[in-house]
């Protein structure tokens, strides 16, 4: 006696479901892709013209600051960010939870020390006052490639979550103003000095291999990721999008267009 598998509408609803979602990646539903603006909108967007191609169909989100990326990202408006280093993925998935994972690596942005007042951060007056990023990875970074440079010293052992209050002995009573990353080249000449991310120091016309009192070596811990959640990581679409990144086109791109103030990570 033959049996017949009957299925109920609840069970055809999820196949049904899968069948009318396009597939990410195409004319129907392109890749959400969250960057923030600058240099990281920039080199996306000569990624998305080398996709593009092949038919892989991607659609850049630019932000304006390093949360809401990942607010995003984790509200299934972004399919992937591409903006953020280990560090500040690690700081964001202790703080806020987050289930995301790198998929590919984009590029690494140095950061450098400039100033509108000084040539050199052995000028720095007494009380001078020093920006730096206010999210903590960054804000870490600052402070290592400052002590990095004799500004003050550090307790021993801190690293890129090194904090204001790890300032373990400060001559020159050095003042640290916290500002949000994106803002700090608007504020240089209300300050003696300022540290800024490649990406943010770039599209102001400040060059760390030209402009800065101090820069960053190639600290790959920096190099700037492609995030998506957990449950995407295996997905093709997300592996399209990180070999986007990896094309000989993209890193060409960013050698000559940066002049080895960004550098390919991929």
């Amino acid at each position: 006696m033959l049996r017949r598998s009957v299925l109920t509408l609840p069970a055809l609803l999820p196949a049904l479901a899968s069948a009318q979602t396009p597939e990410p990646g195409t004319a129907a539903r392109p890749l959400r892709v969250g960057v923030t603006q600058g240099v990281h909108a920039q080199v996306f967007e000569k990624v998305q013209t080398v996709l593009a191609r092949d038919g892989f169909v991607t659609r850049a989100v630019e932000f304006g600051d390093f949360i809401q990326p990942n607010a995003a990202l984790a509200a299934g408006d972004l399919d992937a960010n591409a903006y953020q280093h280990l560090p500040f993925l690690e700081a964001q998935r202790a703080q806020r939870g987050y289930d995301f994972v790198p998929v590919g690596r984009t590029v690494l942005t140095l950061m450098g020390v400039f100033s509108r007042r000084l040539r050199s951060l052995d000028a720095l007056p007494q009380g001078a006052r020093i920006a730096i990023p206010n999210d903590p990875t960054n804000g870490g970074r600052a402070l290592l490639l400052l002590a990095e440079n004799g500004a003050f010293r550090l307790r021993p052992g801190v690293d890129h979550r090194a904090t204001v209050a790890d300032i373990a002995d400060n001559p020159k009573r050095i003042r640290i103003v916290e500002l949000e990353a994106a803002s700090i080249v608007r504020a240089l000449d209300d300050v003696d000095a300022a540290a800024i991310t490649g990406n943010f120091a770039v599209p102001a016309g400040l060059n760390p291999l030209r402009d800065a009192l101090a820069r960053e070596t190639e600290q790959s811990v920096y190099t700037v990721l492609v995030v998506v959640r957990r449950a995407d990581a295996d997905r093709p679409w997300a592996r399209r999008l990180a070999g986007g990144y990896a094309h000989p086109e993209v890193k060409d791109f960013v050698v000559t267009t940066f002049g080895g103030a960004v550098i390919p990570g991929a």
